[in-house]
């Protein structure tokens, strides 16, 4: 039986775009500096480090905005 070939970086039904630090920040009007400050304090997006790069997960960018978006101020009080 053959094996078929997928491209490098190709994961089928798997796949997920990775976001550069900089490609999130300008998705988030936000600094580097602010990204990398909430990585510090365990409070921002759920990251993935490869050596010295750090990616975001389009998904997890997806689902943490999700998890973010409030319908009033009071629900978003509420949650810190």
């Amino acid at each position: 039986m053959k094996k078929s070939f997928e491209p490098a970086g190709s994961f089928g039904d798997r796949e997920d775009v990775l976001l550069t630090e900089q490609q999130l920040a300008l998705r988030w009007n936000a600094s580097v500096k602010t990204l990398q400050a909430h990585r510090l304090k365990g409070t921002g997006c759920p990251f993935v480090r490869i050596g010295r790069l750090v990616r975001y997960s389009a998904h997890a960018v997806a689902a943490y905005e999700s998890n973010h978006t409030f319908s009033s101020t009071v629900e978003a009080d509420h949650d810190r």
